[in-house]
């Protein structure tokens, strides 16, 4: 009979094969997939795929997701380019529910179709969104709609950590240079069979992300910071706007919150005066806790900072008419 070492050997070698086709596979067919991957949003094209056909697709890969939409690489004379860049707020809860959609149907007029390009993704905060504006900005948009909001830059700063592991060629990080090695590593670090570590495995990994998030939150200091690069990151992609000739509106998160009586009112956060310095010519402000300042609360917010789809609607209209007043949407 064969012997064990032989066994094993076989079985080593079979183990081996199997992830190297499956690297092979991964890299061969699913390309835009795992480009930036693992970059978790800092990579700039990640989800942009531009096609032979002219046109460039809008796609949930690289670990960017965008809800799918198809549109023309070169803008078409006389159609007004939308963009909406923020996070799981305008994101909406479809595409065609969110008010970047919505306000391309508004602006839309016979035989001037405008293009409403929905590139929010949940959870990005200032700096993300950010890089989805500089691509952005290379397709020429009429106008840019920038959601400001400073609920994220946690997640912005967890990201950023894990895409700078395992850079460089040092020995010890060639594993990490298969795809299939880095996703094991990733379903580790997500905790995807956390409870199937060892107690002692456990412990080493440190608290998990929601308790350093809420210990974050309590920290003054660390929201301060945040806000601080907010408000710079914000500052810098009103400058690309600016070099680019692209007018942008800000748009101002509201959050609904909840007094001790029971009663529900709008807090901006400080994000109103944050932005208030910077309107002036090309770029225009409109808060959501103006917009919906005596609208009913309880029934325009699924939560306290997500909007149902009437209320993306009633937004959509309200960024309309701050468009047109100040003649944001003539044609470039």
């Amino acid at each position: 009979p064969p012997s064990s070492p032989r066994i094993l050997s076989r079985a080593c070698l079979l183990a081996l094969g199997l992830l190297v086709g499956a690297e092979i596979v991964v890299r061969l067919f699913f390309a835009s997939s795992v480009t930036g991957r693992f970059e978790y949003g800092y990579a700039p094209t990640s989800g942009f795929v531009e096609s032979g056909d002219g046109s460039i697709r809008l796609e949930r890969s690289g670990g960017r997701r965008f809800h799918p939409q198809r549109f023309p690489r070169e803008r078409p004379d006389g159609t007004p380019r939308l963009m909406v860049v923020g996070d799981s707020v305008p994101r909406g809860p479809s595409l065609e529910a969110s008010y970047a959609r919505q306000l391309a149907t508004l602006c839309s007029g016979p035989g001037r179709p405008a293009e409403g390009w929905n590139l929010a993704v949940a959870g990005y905060g200032a700096r993300r969104v950010q890089i989805v504006l500089r691509q952005a900005l290379t397709y020429r948009p009429t106008v840019v709609v920038l959601h400001v909001n400073n609920s994220n830059e946690y997640e912005d700063e967890r990201e950023y950590r894990r895409s700078r592991e395992f850079q460089g060629w040092h020995p010890r990080n060639w594993m990490m240079k298969s795809f299939v090695f880095r996703r094991l590593h990733e379903m580790k670090t997500e905790k995807v069979y956390w409870e199937l570590l060892p107690e002692a495995v456990r412990a080493r990994q440190g608290v998990n992300d929601a308790d350093a998030e809420t210990a974050a939150s309590m920290n003054p200091e660390t929201l301060r910071e945040w806000d601080e690069r907010v408000r710079r990151e914000t500052a810098e992609s009103l400058r690309l706007c600016r070099e680019a000739g692209v007018p942008v509106l800000l748009v101002t998160q509201a959050r609904r919150e909840r007094r001790p009586d029971g009663s529900l009112f709008l807090d901006d956060g400080g994000l109103d005066a944050m932005v208030a310095p910077w309107v002036g010519p090309g770029v225009a402000h409109l808060s959501m806790k103006e917009v919906f300042q005596g609208a009913d609360l309880a029934t325009a917010f699924a939560d306290s900072a997500h909007l149902k789809a009437p209320a993306h609607r009633l937004l959509a209209e309200a960024i309309r008419r701050r468009l047109e007043e100040r003649g944001f949407l003539g044609s470039r």
